[in-house]
């Protein structure tokens, strides 16, 4: 039941934002949790704070045109939501994916305004992306599109301004891509223009495995909190791309068995463990499919069109996409054993999903905190850019562990400051929250 005050900025929102689903969905799940701060904070309903962050600063849609090998021209549509600069410049990612739509764009943007917050570091929220489907391209019908899209949208970032990064369908080869096109157009090589960038042209060590990696280090730390740790622990991965790679990897690292993991297809189940080298040769090398790993490795079986989340597990990580853990999932995987899950991927579990978990006494690691390594990752790229500086591996992720270590703490301490021991949804909302709400009011009516 959402607070007296609330209700109606929540009524607004749907009015506002007509049939933008996962937006309404993004909105309603923070709603829900800051009903207390207003009985603390007074004066953020007195500045309608709460109605200013569900409204984006500034929503840009564009035309993309381009020409595929066939010579034949294409459309696309691109987005870019800059939600909320209180904090710092925009920050966020871009998804080319068949999906996209403004209510895709506009929830991942108000997700990013308190994930990029929980992170302590001076970055803003947005998002962005296109309904370009870059699977099946060529990689100069990538290039093509990538021009394309920054064509426009090189008028609208800049580092103090927007720095959009990687996220679904949009890795090495489309930043690169996307930056070359930048430089082309701008006549200046501004390396914190844009993040997840090659290391040979200013990247940052551990960019590209640091949402996978920090959201298993935030698990790590929700189980060190139970007395516990991954040490045998048996895991299932959603997804197969960036995020689950690099969850799986540093799992393994930490004694944990990955026995699954899955692409749009359906899923992979290795009882041996999955994998790593084999599954980066399939995935990132050969952009293959899934199944292919099953018939490479004897004793693994693929299992096409059903859900991961069939396969028992302790410990969780959801990293594929939004709302694919339904309420009828999250049941089964607590009757499989669960104990543990982090969100690598933005809203991967359903409001219904949430709260079995929460009901069963599940550790559950909401994605604006799990999955924050990657952005707070981004945030130390544009730190060494702009000091023409360059970490090494060791001392990046370093950093990385003690970000994603006070992530952690603070939702743990901010949920119990508020009457809500072991909420981790309660307490990165509401710190994640309370940090841009007070910038707002010290920058006056913005």
């Amino acid at each position: 039941m959402l607070h007296e005050k609330l209700s109606s900025i929540y009524d607004n929102v749907l009015r506002r934002n007509p049939g933008e689903i996962e937006f309404h969905q993004a909105v309603r799940e923070v709603l829900d949790s800051i009903g207390p701060v207003l009985g603390k904070h007074p004066e953020y309903a007195e500045s309608k704070i709460i109605e200013r962050i569900c409204e984006p600063e500034r929503q840009i849609i564009f035309r993309v045109p381009w020409m595929d090998d066939q010579g034949q021209v294409q459309i696309n549509r691109g987005f870019r939501v800059e939600f909320n600069s209180a904090l710092g410049p925009y920050k966020g990612g871009l998804r080319f994916h068949p999906s996209v739509y403004l209510g895709i764009v506009k929830f991942l943007g108000f997700e990013q305004i308190f994930k990029n917050s929980l992170t302590g570091l001076p970055i803003g929220g947005g998002k962005g992306g296109s309904d370009f489907d870059p699977k099946g391209r060529s990689d100069r019908e990538v290039m093509r599109f990538c021009q394309s899209f920054m064509t426009e949208l090189y008028r609208h970032i800049g580092e103090y301004t927007d720095v959009p990064a990687g996220d679904t369908g949009v890795g090495g080869r489309e930043i690169g891509y996307l930056f070359g096109q930048y430089k082309r157009i701008t006549n200046r090589y501004e390396s914190g223009v844009i993040t997840g960038k090659g290391l040979v042209y200013g990247g940052a060590q551990v960019r590209t495995e640091a949402t996978g990696y920090g959201c298993v280090f935030f698990v790590d730390e929700m189980l060190k909190a139970r007395g516990t740790s991954f040490d045998g622990k048996r895991v299932v991965v959603s997804g197969s791309g960036n995020v689950a790679v690099y969850a799986i990897e540093k799992v393994e690292q930490l004694g944990g068995l990955v026995v699954a993991c899955s692409d749009s297809s359906g899923y992979v189940l290795d009882e041996k463990g999955i994998d790593l080298e084999l599954l980066k040769q399939i995935k990132q090398a050969e952009r293959g499919r899934l199944d292919a790993y099953a018939q490479r490795r004897d004793h693994a079986t693929f299992v096409s069109g059903r859900s991961v989340w069939e396969v028992p597990g302790e410990v969780a990580l959801p990293s594929a996409t939004q709302n694919e853990i339904t309420g009828e999932a999250a049941a089964a995987m607590v009757a499989g054993g669960l104990v543990a899950v982090g969100e690598g991927a933005n809203m991967p579990t359903t409001p219904e999903g949430i709260k079995v978990f929460q009901e069963a006494g599940i550790a559950y690691g909401p994605g604006k905190a799990a999955n924050a390594g990657g952005v707070a990752t981004s945030a130390l790229e544009m730190q060494q850019n702009a000091s023409r500086d360059s970490w090494t591996f060791e001392f990046s992720e370093q950093r990385l562990q003690e970000i994603m270590h006070d992530i952690h703490d603070r939702c743990l301490s901010t949920a119990d400051e508020y009457g809500m021991p072991g909420n981790y949804v309660a307490g990165a909302n509401i710190d994640g929250f309370r940090r841009v709400a007070d910038a707002m009011l010290a920058l006056g009516l913005i």
